[in-house]
């Protein structure tokens, strides 16, 4: 409600999007979004450069502008990103080849990326994170703090460090 309420646009890919929209809140395909299907049996959604333009430009920076502009992308503010549940995979799951194709590329990659551009991006990366982002956007009109983003950004890697061990954790005693 609180993204709606300050016009935040939604884009989304797979079981979210059609989450979000029986939910009945607007939401953009990512595939519409960049004008690019899913390939590779949807192993390649997000890793576009509209998607990583959008959140990686330097919105103060006159060349990032300017090739966001010749290239007719649109800034990306905020990333929210629920990795593919992997710990679970490795719980249910015995076939290698289907425990790798549990691992998690995009979201990881949008998280890196929206945390190394904390000055202009806000990154969210688990449930417990949401009523926090709908604090500061109810006491920033739609906005969140620098403050508030670097925190956020710190969680982010941490996040991304954690999912990457149990990863090669588990690939090391394969």
């Amino acid at each position: 409600q609180e993204l709606k309420k300050n016009n935040i646009k939604i884009i989304s890919s797979g079981g979210t999007f059609e989450q979000i929209k029986r939910l009945k809140f607007k939401c953009l395909e990512i595939s519409d979004f960049t004008n690019f299907n899913e390939i590779l049996d949807g192993r390649v959604k997000t890793l576009h450069p509209k998607i990583h333009g959008g959140i990686l430009n330097k919105r103060s920076k006159k060349s990032h502008l300017k090739d966001m502009k010749k290239n007719n992308f649109e800034n990306i503010d905020l990333v929210i990103a629920n990795f593919y549940p992997f710990e679970k995979t490795l719980e249910l799951k015995k076939d290698h080849s289907k425990i790798l194709e549990n691992i998690d590329i995009g979201g990881p990659t949008m998280v890196r990326a929206a945390a190394k551009n904390y000055n202009d991006v806000t990154v969210i990366t688990a449930l417990d994170q949401y009523s926090e982002l709908i604090g500061e956007l109810k006491k920033n009109k739609g906005c969140t703090t620098l403050r508030f983003r670097e925190k956020m950004s710190r969680i982010a890697f941490g996040e991304t460090a954690y999912y990457d061990a149990v990863i090669s954790n588990y690939l090391n005693n394969y």
